[in-house]
C-alpha cells in the first residue's frame, strides 16, 4: 500500500485485516444524492469469496491523516473480479472522493470482519430499518432471504424516487419515514408500528442497520421489550451523527 493508515489501519492488520487496491472503472449518478462506481477488485474477490451483505472498509485521505468508511459491495463477479459500490453523498470527504472519482483512479480498502449468517429457520417476514447509506445491505439481504416479505422503514429527507431498491411490489412494503431529532421520530415510528405487526409471525427476523445511536436504541429495545432472540436479529451501526 503507498500511504499508511494509521492505528486504525495497525488495529486492522493486527486483527488480519486484507489490504486491496481498487480501481475504478465507470461512474453513474442514480440520483443528484446517490452515485454508483464500479471496480476492478485487485485479486480481493478470489481471495475472499462472496457472501451476502459482504463488505469492506476504504481509507481516504482527510487532511493528511488517514480516514475509513465501509461500504457493501454491489454485484460482486468473482469470475470478472468486479463489483460496485453505491455513495450516499453528503458533506464529508468520503462523498467528495466519489463525486469526483473517474475511471482510472485508485483507492485502497481492507477486508475485515465481514460475515453472514442465513437465518435458521427461514424468516417469515423481515422487518428491516434501514437508509441510504445502508440501501446496497438491504438489497443484498432482500436478495438472500428470497421469497420472504419484508416491511422495510426507510429514513430519508429526499424521498425514494430514484434510489436502487431492490424490492418487489407484491411482497416487500416500503415505509419512507423522515428523519427527525437525530433519529428519535425513526423509532417511534418502528415502536408504534412494529409491535402489532409481529403478532403471529412464527419466524421474524429483524435487520437494524442505520445511524449507531439509532441502530443500538432499536436493537435493544426488540432485544429487551419485544424480546426476540439474538439470532433472530442482525444489527449494525452505518454511521454516526455529528
Amino acid at each position: 500500500m503507498g500511504q499508511g493508515h494509521g492505528w486504525e489501519g495497525a488495529v486492522l492488520k493486527l486483527l488480519r485485516g486484507k489490504d486491496f487496491t481498487f480501481t475504478v472503472t465507470g461512474a453513474e449518478d442514480v440520483t443528484p444524492r446517490y452515485r454508483r462506481l464500479r471496480f476492478t477488485d485487485g485479486g480481493m474477490l478470489a481471495a475472499t469469496g462472496v457472501h451476502p451483505t459482504l463488505w469492506v472498509r476504504l481509507w481516504f485521505d482527510h487532511a493528511g491523516k488517514p480516514h475509513q468508511r465501509a461500504y457493501t459491495l454491489v454485484d460482486p463477479d468473482p469470475a470478472a473480479g468486479t463489483f460496485g459500490l453505491e455513495f450516499a453523498l453528503h458533506e464529508g470527504r468520503a462523498s467528495d472522493w466519489a463525486r469526483a472519482a473517474r475511471p482510472g483512479d485508485t483507492i485502497d480498502a481492507t477486508v475485515h470482519g465481514t460475515a453472514f449468517t442465513d437465518p435458521d429457520p427461514a424468516p417469515s417476514h423481515v422487518f428491516a430499518v434501514a437508509d441510504p447509506a445502508s440501501l446496497p445491505a438491504l438489497n443484498s439481504l432482500l436478495d438472500a432471504v428470497g421469497q420472504a416479505p419484508a416491511t422495510i422503514w426507510f429514513e430519508t429527507d429526499h424521498g425514494v424516487d430514484g434510489l436502487p431498491f431492490r424490492t418487489a411490489s407484491s411482497r416487500h412494503t416500503v415505509r419512507p419515514v423522515p428523519r427527525r431529532d437525530r433519529g428519535a421520530h425513526l423509532v417511534a415510528e418502528v415502536r408504534a408500528d412494529l409491535p402489532g405487526l409481529l403478532e403471529g409471525e412464527p419466524d421474524p427476523y429483524v435487520w437494524i442497520a442505520c445511524d449507531t445511536a439509532t441502530t443500538r436504541s432499536l436493537t435493544a429495545y426488540v432485544r429487551k421489550e419485544l424480546a426476540l432472540p439474538k439470532q433472530r436479529v442482525n444489527a449494525m451501526g452505518y454511521w454516526r451523527t455529528t
